[in-house]
């Protein structure tokens, strides 16, 4: 999602769930912050976005429809045993739903650090917040973003950042663990936080309808957030085995 929103119109199909998100909300509460989107903007201001042209790594023709992650290995990142961690440096909170398409926005304050979840080479990177609200286009929703192709040929997106650390551009060989960028609200969002995408490579830039997200990251950020391994690859594979790479986006917003 090059924007995303914490919609109020989330469901919550379990008691379960709607415990999860209750606990997620009063950490969100003690941070100061709320959610993106159509909620209430934070009293205070996130710090300015930076102001220097972005970059992209040029695009490469999208592997074949259900071809999987690795069908295209000279175009791909090698693949092989990746250290994950939680892409935040501090307090945050996130809930394990999203409105409209699976991704999951991490609650925290603004300034904060933003890490490379993963070893890996950064793909795309947004420097200028360029979204309106009158456009509302979704390749500028996200305001400023990092996208990053890991070693094990899966991708990851972080979005609404305040600024990008210097350094990080397209190209550029990232470890696990290594800030990024500084937590903030630019884009189509009203309050401090990371929209978090996990998504196949695919076209690897341009693609925003997929790299934005399309399977639940919720249950890889509690696992490393404890400091356990584990790889989202196989079940991106089977999605993009299902799903190939899409033209264009399936759900909107």
């Amino acid at each position: 999602m090059s924007v995303q929103r914490v919609s109020t119109r989330a469901r919550y199909r379990t008691g379960s769930a709607r415990a999860a998100l209750a606990g997620a909300a009063l950490l969100a509460v003690a941070l100061g912050a709320t959610a993106c989107g159509d909620d209430p903007a934070p009293s205070s201001q996130a710090p300015a976005a930076q102001q220097s042209p972005g970059r992209q790594v040029p695009s490469a023709p999208a592997s074949n429809n259900g071809a999987g992650l690795g069908a295209n290995p000279s175009s791909e990142a090698p693949r092989g045993t990746t250290k994950h961690v939680f892409p935040l440096q501090g307090k945050g909170s996130y809930s394990h739903d999203h409105h409209d398409y699976p991704a999951s926005d991490i609650i925290a304050n603004c300034g904060l650090n933003a890490l490379s979840p993963v070893d890996g080479t950064v793909l795309e990177v947004a420097k200028v917040d360029t979204w309106t609200a009158k456009a509302n286009e979704g390749s500028s929703r996200g305001g400023l973003s990092v996208s990053i192709l890991g070693n094990d040929g899966a991708r990851y997106y972080m979005s609404h950042f305040a600024s990008i650390d210097n350094g990080i551009e397209a190209g550029t060989v990232v470890q696990a663990g290594q800030p990024v960028a500084k937590v903030g609200r630019t884009g189509d969002a009203s309050a401090c936080h990371i929209h978090f995408g996990l998504s196949p490579a695919c076209a690897k830039t341009g693609d925003w309808w997929t790299r934005r997200g399309v399977i639940w990251p919720w249950s890889y950020l509690d696992a490393w957030k404890a400091g356990k391994e584990k790889s989202p690859v196989a079940e991106l594979d089977a999605w993009q085995q299902k799903n190939g790479c899409p033209a264009k986006a399936t759900a909107d917003p």
